[in-house]
């Protein structure tokens, strides 16, 4: 239970990440922070959009997947059941598979780094760590 806890905490964050980048890229939002000038780079590359849609746009939806999968995980009728923690890990394990690329994109092809894609990356990195921790675990 304590690892779906701590994956809806951690997924909370990342979609604050992600929903700030989104409603900067969609122009709600006037300057982005960032600090190093790699962030508007990033954003405006021709990788940031990507299926059509704002990449951040993507991790909004996935980190809200993630937040609703674990919260549902932890309802007395679910807190016996692997299902969650199965679904936590395959969500968390796609997500992980997008930011390293989305990553390697920054470091290889764009040659500018995003503070916040970087935050987001190591949110995911520990949301599957931890996914991955939860399988090991029998049920609390």
């Amino acid at each position: 239970m304590r690892h779906r806890q701590a994956i809806a905490v951690l997924a909370l964050g990342g979609f604050f990440v992600s929903l700030y980048l989104w409603l900067w890229k969609i122009g709600k939002l006037g300057t982005l922070q960032c600090g190093s000038g790699g962030c508007e780079r990033v954003q405006t590359s021709a990788y940031a959009d990507f299926l059509g849609l704002p990449v951040a746009l993507h991790g909004v939806v996935g980190y809200a997947a993630l937040l609703v999968v674990a919260l549902v995980g932890l309802q007395p009728r679910f807190l016996g059941q692997r299902t969650p923690t199965l679904v936590l890990a395959a969500l968390a394990s796609v997500g992980l598979l997008f930011s390293a690329y989305l990553t390697w994109l920054e470091f290889a092809v764009i040659h500018a780094w995003c503070r916040w894609c970087l935050g987001s990356a190591a949110i995911i990195v520990v949301i599957w760590a931890t996914a991955l921790i939860g399988l090991r675990r029998r049920p609390d």
